[in-house]
């Protein structure tokens, strides 16, 4: 009977000792991470050092979303560096949804804003992702192979992930992330903006850009002293506000374009950016492509600065179908464009039949606003070299001096397909 009662108070006693270590490598882990147990475990409102700070309604609602928690002694610690491995997790999530049972899945708008290749990766590579933290090895390597794989980071440039995120290496995931899932904005523009902060210069040409786009789409901004804060750590509450913004279009920081300045605002498949001409000239020649492609009726859309000209609204529909669906193909009969960073015009047609008859007006108006005097001289040259192409006569690139400009044409026999792509001379 005693070896019995012994027998059963050791095994009792091995039973309370396994819960308590287990507790323990639980509190541990969640030390180390600052991603406390499961979402909703704590209250924002339980953490004992948000009062009053300036980020306290965006931590609150972050917490309460599950993206990061606190640590085991009621604090948040707001003003710590967030580290590397901490930012990618929050990244993850947030494009993510909580539900009531504590699970998660992937938020419809975040798949809906990815190509097909990224969401048959999701699909088939990381069916089984659960949003949690690894309980063998690294306890991040979950969200950073999802996050390399959807090319949100490369992952090759960080030796270590435990270190602090600076403001530049916050600004190069975020690039990478609006690649994937939104659009980038005009880069002219985008450096125009970040060159009015005083310590861009020391920041490299590559982190320049990263920084130019952040700042440009309202996610991130300057300090009060006029500087962007290149070689700063960025803190727990900052990426946690940064982060709100990249999600919530609706918490962005608004940058109005000037029309003084040859600013103005486009739309995009993705919404809308501002572009920057680069003289008067190109300026008026935007509004032609909106005149341009109203006298194609509805058959027709202007995207950021290319006027694309459909055969009929089927064509219209399949086109736009298809790049909603992460498509690269583009069959539009004929695309009028402009290219403001590199200061060109151009015109692209496929030669099918009856596409120079129903697009002869649109073309013959934007010619004749951009080459005035010129205009007949062109359409010329572009009625014979459109003529050769469709009756089979293979045509080899060429040059051709018309006014002002240089108009360069390639040419796809097998497709039928020509570009005149037209730059001013220069001198």
């Amino acid at each position: 009977m005693i070896g019995q009662g012994i027998g059963r108070f050791a095994r009792k006693s091995l039973r309370i000792t396994l819960s308590i270590c287990l507790l323990a490598g639980l509190i541990n882990m969640t030390h180390m991470t600052g991603m406390a147990g499961a979402a909703g475990e704590k209250s924002s409102a339980a953490f004992k050092d948000i009062n009053g700070h300036w980020a306290q309604k965006a931590i609150e609602t972050m917490v309460d979303q599950g993206i990061l928690n606190g640590y085991p002694d009621g604090t948040f610690r707001p003003n710590e560096p967030v580290k590397v491995d901490q930012f990618i997790k929050m990244l993850i999530l947030s494009f993510s949804d909580l539900h009531a049972n504590q699970e998660r899945s992937w938020r419809a708008s975040f798949l809906d804003s990815l190509t097909d290749e990224n969401r048959t990766i999701l699909k088939q590579d990381y069916r089984y992702f659960d949003f949690k933290p690894a309980l063998t090895g690294y306890w991040a390597k979950p969200y950073i192979d999802v996050a390399s794989d959807l090319n949100f980071l490369n992952k090759s440039r960080y030796s270590d992930f435990q270190t602090s995120m600076t403001r530049e290496n916050v600004a190069e995931v975020l690039f990478y992330t609006l690649q994937e899932t939104e659009f980038l904005e005009d880069e002219q523009f985008s450096r125009t903006v970040a060159a009015s902060y005083g310590d861009l210069t020391s920041a490299n040409e590559r982190e320049q850009k990263f920084i130019a786009e952040s700042l440009i789409k309202g996610i991130m901004q300057g300090y009060p002293d006029g500087k962007f804060g290149v070689g700063r750590y960025v803190s727990r509450a900052e990426a946690l506000v940064i982060l709100n913004r990249l999600t919530d279009k609706t918490k962005r920081i608004p940058i109005q374009p000037q029309a003084d300045k040859l600013q103005r605002l486009v739309p995009t498949a993705g919404g809308k950016k501002i572009v920057v001409f680069p003289d008067k000239r190109m300026w008026d020649a935007y509004d032609t492509l909106l005149k341009a492609g109203q006298l194609r009726g509805t058959n027709y859309d202007l995207l950021d600065t290319t006027l694309r000209l459909f055969k009929d609204e089927k064509e219209k529909k399949a086109v736009q179908q298809k790049e909603s669906q992460g498509s690269a193909a583009t069959t539009e009969e004929t695309a009028i464009w402009l290219d403001p960073t590199y200061n060109t015009y151009g015109i692209t047609v496929r030669l099918r039949e009856g596409t120079l008859a129903r697009n002869e007006e649109s073309i013959e108006l934007f010619a004749n606003q951009l080459f005035t005097y010129d205009a007949s001289a062109f359409r010329r040259f572009f009625t014979a070299t459109c003529a050769d192409v469709e009756a089979g006569r293979l045509l080899a690139d060429k040059q051709e001096s018309v006014g002002d400009y240089t108009v360069n044409v390639l040419v796809d026999n097998a497709k039928k397909t020509v570009v005149f792509s037209i730059a001013a001379k220069k001198g």
